[in-house]
């Protein structure tokens, strides 16, 4: 059965040396950065299933985090080629990329989806965080970029990380906290209600909300309750079948797609077998199980 992992992450070589021209620390800061997986092809083939094709997005070294308004935008978009040609040359493995826009730069966000995701056919969307700048992405400051995003029909990959206002943040539940709470804000914020065809992908199943559907229904006025149901979620958090079905059961088969970490989450390579094998194993029609690992992904595409 053909995969597609929609949420696979790599550090490209020389967008990694400039930021560490910028901001040595960065290796210490995150420690996850010092996984070779992340930097070189040959590692990641050597862990290769053969069969699995990801979707590649950049990990959370955010140039807006270091530099001005210009030098994000340059430093995004010099990252962007180097993300494309990785999966120019390596399209057996690589499926497609994701993009980076500069947060601290509205305009150039904004054209960057036109120049470098709805101008090239090896970018299906760009990656958002769920703060930016000491900021919700809920934020009215980003809401042009969202605006873009729903008038392409390009899908927003949502990622994590930490709040920095808070002492006591840590990797095991700290980010699927920050995603549920930029889940709410983005419905609270109407940004579906405004956006009608906005397309947003969740990472880690949609951390918190499955678990909480009860809550969501019950305390949230109806139309925000149907609006949580809007996001699209992958699969990674590192099995548990029970989650998995959770999952399933509130967003519907066909708002959950494939999607691991790689190579993060389980060492050396993440957690592609894991998550697989627990897919293959939900009770659910082949069918539903064959949507999940790559239909849906092709339906996102065509604006299914």
């Amino acid at each position: 059965m053909q995969r597609i992992d929609v949420f696979a992450h790599v550090l490209p070589e020389h967008f990694y040396a400039r930021m560490l021209e910028i901001e040595p620390t960065i290796p210490q800061t995150y420690a996850f950065f010092n996984n070779p997986v992340l930097q070189s092809v040959d590692e990641r083939r050597a862990h290769w299933d053969g069969k699995t094709r990801q979707v590649i997005s950049f990990v959370n070294a955010l140039p807006e985090d270091y530099v001005g308004p210009k030098e994000a935008a340059e430093l995004c978009r010099e990252a962007n080629e180097e993300l494309l040609q990785l999966v120019r040359d390596n399209r057996d493995l690589f499926e497609s990329a994701v993009l980076m826009v500069p947060m601290n730069n509205m305009e150039e966000a904004v054209a960057i989806v036109a120049d470098q995701v709805v101008a090239d056919p090896d970018a299906v969307g760009v990656q958002v965080f769920t703060r930016a700048l000491g900021k919700s992405i809920a934020d009215e400051e980003y809401r042009p970029l969202f605006s873009a995003l729903a008038s392409a029909n390009v899908p927003a990959w949502l990622h994590p990380v930490f709040d920095m206002r808070k002492p006591d943040n840590n990797i095991v539940f700290s980010w699927e906290y920050e995603l549920t709470q930029a889940m709410l804000q983005l419905v609270q914020a109407n940004t579906f209600q405004d956006l009608d065809n906005l397309k947003v992908i969740c990472h880690h199943a949609g951390a918190m909300v499955p678990f909480f559907a009860g809550r969501v229904d019950h305390i949230l006025p109806p139309e925000q309750a149907a609006d949580m149901r809007r996001f699209y979620v992958d699969t990674a958090i590192l099995g548990n079948p029970k989650a998995l079905e959770l999952a399933v059961d509130y967003y519907g088969v066909d708002h959950v797609l494939f999607g691991t970490d790689a190579p993060l989450g389980i060492m050396p390579a993440g957690a592609t077998k894991e998550i697989s094998d627990v897919i293959l194993a939900m009770g659910i029609p082949e069918g539903d199980k064959q949507a999940i690992f790559t239909d849906n992904y092709y339906a996102i595409l065509k604006g299914e």
